[in-house]
C-alpha cells in the first residue's frame, strides 16, 4: 500500500495512518490507545489522554512500561503555546556503592558478573514514572487520576490477547523471568511463554492499579505499596528504603530548542541526552544539500552523512553527558550554530572517518548501553495541546522482578550506572540516569507541526533524527517517516536496516567509503506521532517495529440551531 497523505514523495508502507479533524491517540498498543481515545471523548485532555494511554501499557505493553519505571513528558499548552519538559527519571538508591558490581573487564556497556546491575533486586533504581504521571495530570491534566485508571484496571481484570509481538520478548526473557516466580506465573503460564493469541490477566496488579486510583501516588512513596515493596527488596538483598522512595522528586526542566530550515525543534533536555544531539545532528546536516534536487534518501552519500554526523554526536555524548545537577553539561554549545559549522568542517564527503569530542572548558565523561525496551505515546487534542511522552523498565520487563503480591514489574535502572568507580557516571546516591530519549515536538511559525518519539536505547535520539528529515527534507508522509528504513553508528558499526532498496548495493557502496556495516531486522524500536497538515488534519501513525495503533476522533458536538441556539 501507498501512504500519500501530505506526500511529496509516496512510499510503501506496512501500517496507514489515521487521519481525524479533533484529536489522536498513538500508541504502540490498540488498547492503550483506546484508552487515551476514551478519556478525550470523556472530556479529558491530552494530558489526561496521554497517563491514561501509559496506565493502559503498563498492562498490556509490560515488557516496556510500570508505574515502577522512569521517563520524560514533553508537554506543549495550546492556548498559551507554553512548552515543559517533565524529568520522572530514575534516581540511584542512597545504599547503592560505588564498588558495589564486580565490572565484566573491557566491557563497554556496564556489564557485570552474574548481570546483578540488570537482572534481580539489586538492579532496581528509585522510580519516577508513576510520580511523573501524576505531576503530568495534577498540574496539566482535568480529570481525576481514579478516572485515568479505569481502563488500564479493566484490561488486567478482564485481560488482553497476547501479540506475536510480546509472546517473542517473552520467549527472549525466559531464562531470566523463570528465576522470579510471581513474573513467571503470569508471563510463563505452565512453564513456557503463552501462544500468541493467549488471554493474560494481571489480576494482582489489578488490585495494585486500583490501590493507586484510590490513594494516589502517595501509596507507591510514602503509603501502604511503598512499604510492601521495601519489605521484599529487604527480604531478597534489594537496596531501595523507604527513604529513597519519600525523597524521589520530579523535575520541571526547560526543554532544548533548536532550528532547522525554518522548524523549531523542541525536545528533552539533560538528563536525556536525546533533545542536544538531535538538534546538534540537525545543524550539521544543515548546510548540506539534503532532500530535493539534493541527496536522496537511501543514497549512500546521504546515510555517509548520516553516519558521520552520528559518530560525532556520539563521541560528545561520551564527553559531556551525565546528570545535570552533578556535573556542568554543555547544552548550550553542543546546539551552537558555530559549533556545528566547526564540526562540519570535520565531514569528509568521501570517507569515514574516526570523530573525537569538541572540546569546551568543562569536561565530563559518559560510556555505557542503554536497553531498547521502552515505549512511547503521542497525543494532540482539540485545544492543540501536545503531549510527547515516553517511558521505559529500562530492558524487556526491567530487573525481571514482580514485588510480591503486587503484580508489578520493577525497572533495572541500575544497569545504566558505570560500576567502575570514579567516573562521570559511575555510581552515587541520589544519582539521576542518563537517558538517550527524546520525545519531541516540531513547530511551524510557532504552531504545532508534528511530534514524535520512539523506544530503542541509544539509537531514539538518531531514529527520530531521520524521521524529521523524512518529513522535512524528504518529503514523505508522517507514516512513511516513522517506518522507513533507519540507519544508526556510534563509530565501530554502521547498522542499516534491510528494508533498504537493495540494501546489499548500498552496504558494498558504504564499505567502499570506509563503513563497516552490519545489515539489521530493525534499529532502535516502534516510533508513533502526530502531524498536523497545512489544511488543518491531524495525522496519526505508528510504524511496523511495534503493536502500534493510531485512533483519530472527528465530529463533535450537535450544530446549534440557528433560530434557538441549542441542538435540535
Amino acid at each position: 500500500m501507498v501512504d500519500t497523505a501530505n506526500s511529496k514523495v509516496p512510499r510503501p508502507t506496512y501500517k496507514r495512518e489515521v487521519i481525524a479533524s479533533e484529536a489522536v491517540v498513538a500508541s504502540n498498543h490498540p488498547l492503550a490507545s483506546a484508552a487515551g481515545a476514551e478519556l478525550l471523548a470523556a472530556g479529558g485532555n491530552a494530558v489526561d489522554a496521554a497517563v491514561a494511554t501509559l496506565f493502559a501499557l503498563s498492562v498490556v505493553e509490560p515488557m516496556m512500561v510500570s508505574p515502577f519505571g522512569a521517563g520524560f513528558f514533553l508537554i506543549r499548552d495550546g492556548r498559551s503555546g507554553d512548552v515543559v519538559f517533565l524529568d520522572n527519571y530514575a534516581t540511584v538508591p542512597a545504599a547503592a556503592q560505588p564498588t558495589m558490581y564486580e565490572p565484566v573487564p573491557d566491557s563497554l556497556e556496564y556489564e557485570t558478573v552474574d548481570d546483578a546491575n540488570s537482572v534481580g533486586y539489586r538492579a532496581v533504581a528509585t522510580p519516577g514514572a508513576l510520580k511523573g504521571w501524576v505531576h503530568a495530570v495534577e498540574h496539566y491534566g482535568r480529570m481525576a487520576l481514579s478516572r485515568l485508571i479505569e481502563p488500564a484496571i479493566r484490561c488486567a481484570t478482564d485481560g488482553f490477547v497476547a501479540s506475536a509481538y510480546l509472546v517473542n520478548l517473552i520467549r527472549d526473557s525466559a531464562s531470566a523471568i523463570e528465576r522470579f516466580p510471581a513474573t513467571a506465573e503470569v508471563f510463563l503460564p505452565d512453564g513456557a511463554p503463552p501462544r500468541a493469541g493467549q488471554l493474560i490477566r494481571r489480576l494482582a496488579f489489578a488490585r495494585t492499579l486500583r490501590q493507586i486510583a484510590d490513594e494516589g501516588a502517595d501509596t507507591l512513596y510514602t503509603g501502604a505499596l511503598a512499604r510492601a515493596i521495601v519489605a521484599d527488596m529487604q527480604a531478597n538483598g534489594g537496596l531501595i528504603t523507604l527513604e529513597d522512595l519519600a525523597d524521589y522528586r520530579v523535575y520541571e526542566r526547560a526543554p532544548v530548542r533548536g532550528e532547522y530550515r525554518g522548524y523549531q525543534i523542541v525536545s528533552a533536555a539533560p538528563p536525556s541526552s536525546g533533545g542536544t544531539h538531535i538538534v546538534q545532528m540537525l545543524n550539521l546536516l544543515s548546510a548540506f544539500p539534503v532532500g530535493g534536487e539534493g541527496l536522496k534518501f537511501g543514497e549512500p552519500g546521504y546515510v555517509h552523512l548520516l553516519a558521520e554526523s552520528f559518530k560525532i554526536a556520539f563521541a560528545d555524548r561520551r564527553e559531556y553527558m551525565a546528570d545535570p545537577d552533578r556535573v556542568h553539561v554543555p547544552v548550550d554549545e553542543l546546539i551552537s550554530t558555530a559549533y556545528a559549522d566547526r564540526r562540519r568542517a570535520e565531514i569528509d564527503p568521501t570517507r569515514a572517518c574516526g570523530h573525537v569530542a569538541g572540546q569546551f572548558a568543562e569536561v565530563s565523561r559518559f560510556m555505557g548501553g542503554e536497553g531498547s525496551n521502552t515505549t512511547h505515546c503521542t497525543v494532540i487534542d482539540a485545544d492543540g495541546t501536545i503531549v510527547s511522552a515516553t517511558q521505559t523498565l529500562q530492558s524487556a520487563f526491567g530487573s525481571k522482578v514482580t514485588a510480591a503480591g503486587t503484580g508489578m514489574l520493577l525497572n533495572n535502572h541500575m544497569s545504566l550506572m558505570d560500576p567502575l568507580p570514579g567516573n562521570t557516571n559511575s555510581i552515587a546516591p541520589g544519582k539521576r540516569v542518563l537517558s538517550s530519549m527524546a520525545p519531541t515536538i516540531v513547530l511551524r511559525a510557532g504552531r504545532p507541526f508534528a511530534a514524535l518519539g520512539t523506544p530503542g536505547g541509544k539509537r531514539i535520539f538518531g531514529a527520530v533524527a531521520q524521521a524529521l528529515l523524512n518529513i522535512i527534507d524528504h518529503g514523505m508522509s508522517l507514516q512513511a517517516a516513522v517506518e522507513a528504513p533507519r540507519v544508526w553508528t556510534e563509530g565501530a558499526q554502521l547498522e542499516i536496516e534491510r528494508g533498504f532498496s537493495d540494501v546489499h548495493a548500498l552496504r558494498s557502496a558504504l564499505e567502499a567509503l570506509g563503513h563497516h556495516v552490519t545489515i539489521v531486522d530493525k534499529v532502535a524500536g516502534g516510533m508513533n506521532g502526530v502531524l498536523v497538515d497545512a489544511d488543518g488534519w491531524l495525522h496519526g501513525a505508528a510504524c511496523w517495529r511495534a503493536d502500534g495503533v493510531p485512533i483519530g476522533i472527528s465530529g463533535g458536538a450537535a450544530k446549534p440551531s440557528l433560530e434557538s441556539g441549542v441542538p435540535r
